[in-house]
């Protein structure tokens, strides 16, 4: 078998290469266009080069869009991936329990984000709903449309519940795939449980632990449809995320110019803490294996 023959197999992944040319890289190309130019009107446009990028680097509100959504992504972080290991570690190991836990983990997951804030915007109604009338009947006053706090609240609250079944049922994936004789060893050595988590469960976990960080850092930070729904990004500017504001630019004052760089700008944001979060992982294994 020549070499020709052996590169056949390429045209088979050709039309993914096709596919993602048009879904991605050509309106990434256009995203840049717009970006280093003033558009008035058909035919009507004017190199500007990083003048859209200076413009938008300056802005204000544009800094306490970040600030919010560092401090947004950051929270979900901190609560969902300690919630979704103890989840994972409290669920059967097997038999029906376990079957019966993996189908209510994956429910929230299977909800259009549209429709989960349409849920909360009912569960969360200081007059009818489940959860916002408890609230104010217990004399604890609760209006997420008023009140900037609970706003922030409510989007937690809605955030943990629609994606710490995510990081459980990865964080079960790890534990399932970990060979009984380690269990088996550390019971014969009599270590405690904390023990085993620490130096058999964790260190065995960590690389789907690593994807589901990177998932829910990278979705959190993108998040849009729920906060938009439930909130519209108010009261004020109170939840107005980096998503927001970047439609409210794009689609609410049409500036495309602004609104492209901008674009550009938040996924080198994504990209660059990502890497980040991936190199501060794997260092973390390599120490624990030296």
């Amino acid at each position: 078998m020549n070499k020709w023959e052996d590169n056949k197999a390429w045209f088979l992944i050709l039309p993914v290469f096709i596919i993602v040319a048009f879904s991605a890289v050509i309106p990434l190309m256009t995203v840049v266009n717009y970006s280093v130019q003033d558009i008035f009107g058909p035919g009507q446009r004017f190199f500007i080069g990083i003048e859209w990028f200076k413009e938008v680097l300056s802005d204000g509100r544009l800094h306490e869009a970040l600030w919010r959504q560092l401090l947004f992504s950051g929270l979900v972080l901190l609560i969902e991936m300690p919630l979704g290991i103890g989840i994972a570690l409290l669920m059967p190991k097997k038999g029906w329990g376990s079957s019966a836990c993996l189908v209510i983990l994956a429910l929230p997951l299977l909800i259009p984000w549209n429709v989960i804030g349409t849920i909360w915007i009912i569960f969360t109604r200081p007059d009818i709903g489940l959860f916002g009338a408890a609230i104010n009947t217990l004399g604890l006053p609760f209006d997420h449309t008023a009140s900037p706090f609970d706003a922030w609240v409510t989007v937690m609250l809605m955030e943990v519940w629609h994606w710490t079944p995510l990081v459980a049922l990865l964080a079960y994936a790890g534990l399932r795939a970990i060979p009984e004789v380690y269990y088996q060893a550390a019971k014969i050595d009599g270590a405690s449980s904390w023990a085993i988590f620490r130096y058999i469960q964790l260190p065995k976990m960590r690389g789907v632990l690593t994807i589901a960080l990177l998932l829910r850092f990278m979705d959190s930070f993108l998040i849009y449809a729920e906060p938009f729904v439930l909130t519209g990004g108010g009261p004020g500017n109170s939840t107005t995320f980096l998503s927001i504001y970047l439609v409210k630019v794009a689609v609410g004052q049409f500036d495309l110019g602004p609104a492209a760089a901008f674009s550009l700008i938040y996924f080198l944001i994504v990209l660059l803490f990502c890497w980040l979060f991936y190199q501060a992982l794997q260092a973390v294994g390599t120490g624990d294996k030296q």
